[in-house]
């Protein structure tokens, strides 16, 4: 939570310092947000690669765990799909693209943005946290309601980092090897489906 609140103050320090007229000319005319995004997939494969059990525990799985990944991603496109029907303003693409963000707002906000404009990253941003924050505060009450592959799933690809202790407190310590596959799995498909919706 601590870490989502930190990006969103960041967030809100851009836009006044953008307000007030006082941002770098550089900073504006550059591409240093498509560096920060190569820095941050670089720091990520870094992480992935640094934890040499990972691999080994992927393969303790059961095979029908492999599809929680698939059906988290469904079930959010599914999602962002009613939510365009409901609000015709918004374009089906779009509201698909906010949604394969999969709480992964760092990376898919930035994409976002830098494809389809600054109002759509900002939503982007904004929702993905909020999937981030819903996860943290709900987690043993979905864990109780719907199961505990529930908080897994609505985690995103949160559920490998920030979300990760909460959901192996409220699902049971068995499920930290299955939260991590998800979050890897739903985190690798971010920029591919991010980017496809965009091009849409």
């Amino acid at each position: 939570m601590k870490g989502s609140l930190t990006i969103i103050l960041f967030f809100i320090l851009g836009i006044a310092v953008a307000l007030a007229g006082i941002a770098p000319r550089w900073v504006v005319e550059s591409d240093v947000s498509y560096y920060a995004l190569c820095l941050l997939m670089f720091c990520v494969g870094i992480t992935i690669g640094c934890d040499s059990q990972v691999l080994g525990k992927f393969r303790q799985l059961d095979p029908k765990i492999m599809l929680l990944p698939l059906l988290t991603v469904l079930g959010t496109l599914a999602g962002c799909a009613a939510v365009a029907w409901l609000l015709p303003e918004r374009h089906l693409a779009g509201c698909l693209a906010i949604g394969s963000g999969f709480g992964y707002y760092s990376l898919s906000s930035i994409f976002i943005t830098e494809m389809k404009g600054a109002e759509l990253g900002t939503i982007a941003l904004l929702a993905n946290i909020m999937r981030e924050i819903i996860t943290l505060l709900c987690a043993p009450l979905l864990a109780r309601w719907f199961g505990p592959l529930a908080p897994i799933s609505v985690g995103g690809a949160t559920s490998m980092d920030t979300t990760l202790p909460i959901i192996t407190r409220a699902a049971g310590e068995e499920y930290s090897v299955v939260a991590v596959f998800h979050g890897v799995a739903v985190d690798f498909s971010v920029p591919f489906l991010v980017t496809f919706f965009c091009t849409l």
